[in-house]
């Protein structure tokens, strides 16, 4: 154990488990239901879908930009006070999407507002918590089950949020969500290192922010994962969002899109628990190939056979084990290659990538269709992005970078 891990006392290992799992299944199921709102908002308001699409773009962009100075604040201070201030944006910006009546404050609300609140709940800021406080040879694992847990409130707010919908209206059900999101706070409690920031901190910090931030995004390795979370970002927010109104365009009832989110979260709980344990035996370069090559290959069937509500549901179960299963892998490469200082700042700049794709996804998802009255060309580059990804990430270098010792020159390149 370095000497910066050591000089904190950590939490349990059950406790930082048990309050990320809480902290994510609300910041992550809240977000995975956000497409259900798209039919009823864009119909009552007379929008067209790539206004709300739009919106969701910004607010994964948002979250990406933010995230990296949620991670830095982290890194720094501690998660507890970024969750806190995550759950409190969550929550006005779920208020401020019930009560939008333009497409610019559709934007500020659910776009600006809730991703910058997600930035500051979810994986970066907690992973860093994982990270100081579970030893090295059960990270890959704990990530991995943290994960699962994210991965459980997407299979559990979806019908929710479904039945708030069908029971409450559009507007109403995100006020409940709202109020629902500053649960995080007491949850971030559990989270809250008492000696963070207190304790002899600085002694592994030789690494300013600059430093490390200089030497990740020269570092080819982490480019690729860069180059593969943005893929990943493009095909699940595409599919998250934009799955809802492809089902109904083809006469499918919005009960087999709620149906199909939630079976996407469910077997996302198991394909991210798995990519957890397996990275504690596998490299984690080729769990993350073989990911992207799978997702291609689901949906290239997906799309080309008769479209039912079963090979809807046989999709999204194979979709969702493939769905989140990147995120412990990424992190835990991150972590592996660059150590724990600022592994919630990396993990933040990794995760703008992936909004960056998001954006791209949910984006261009909308303003295709709105042109050609039709999802398939996008269905088309979420397969050629998932081979490309696949690609890139066999020749990532996953041991643990090397660094001159302090007061020396540096090792030659």
């Amino acid at each position: 154990m370095n000497t910066f891990t050591a000089a904190l006392k950590p939490l349990s290992v059950a406790q930082v488990l048990t309050c990320s799992a809480l902290v994510l299944t609300l910041s992550m199921g809240i977000r995975h239901g956000f497409g259900l709102w798209m039919q009823p908002m864009t119909q009552e308001n007379g929008w067209s879908r790539e206004s709300f699409a739009l919106a969701m773009a910004i607010q994964n962009i948002a979250w990406g930009i933010a995230g990296i100075f949620a991670g830095m604040v982290a890194d720094r201070f501690g998660a507890y006070r970024v969750l806190v201030v995550g759950s409190v944006l969550y929550g006005l910006g779920l208020m401020g999407m019930a009560n939008a009546q333009t497409p610019l404050i559709l934007s500020l609300s659910a776009g600006a507002l809730i991703g910058i609140a997600q930035a500051g709940t979810t994986y970066a800021v907690v992973y860093g918590v994982i990270g100081r406080n579970v030893p090295a040879e059960r990270r890959s694992w704990a990530m991995g089950l943290a994960a699962a847990a994210g991965s459980f409130g997407q299979f559990l707010m979806v019908p929710v949020e479904g039945a708030l919908i069908s029971n409450l209206g559009w507007q109403q059900a995100l006020v409940v969500l709202g109020f629902a999101a500053l649960i995080i706070i007491p949850a971030a409690w559990g989270l809250r290192e008492p000696n963070f920031g207190k304790t002899s901190t600085e002694t592994n910090r030789h690494q300013s922010i600059g430093q490390a931030l200089n030497e990740a995004f020269k570092y080819r390795s982490f480019q690729l994962l860069m180059a593969g979370d943005f893929v990943c970002g493009f095909q699940v927010v595409f599919i998250g969002v934009h799955m809802p109104s492809y089902l109904k365009d083809h006469g499918l009832s919005p009960q087999v899109a709620s149906y199909a989110l939630a079976l996407i979260g469910l077997f996302n709980v198991f394909g991210t628990y798995l990519s957890g344990v397996m990275g504690q035996r596998l490299q984690k370069r080729h769990i993350l190939a073989f990911i992207y090559f799978a997702r291609a290959v689901v949906i290239a069937l997906f799309i080309w056979a008769p479209l039912t509500p079963w090979s809807v549901y046989v999709f999204s179960a194979c979709m969702g084990l493939l769905w989140l299963s990147t995120v412990p892998a990424t992190n835990a490469a991150v972590a592996q290659i660059f150590g724990i200082t600022h592994l919630s700042m990396l993990s933040g700049v990794v995760i703008f990538s992936h909004q960056l794709g998001s954006f791209m996804g949910v984006w261009v998802g909308g303003f295709l269709y709105d042109r050609t009255g039709s999802y398939d060309v996008v269905w088309y580059i979420a397969i050629a992005l998932g081979v490309f990804a696949g690609l890139v990430n066999l020749p990532i270098k996953e041991t643990a970078i090397l660094r001159p010792t302090p007061g020396t020159a540096p090792a030659g390149a």
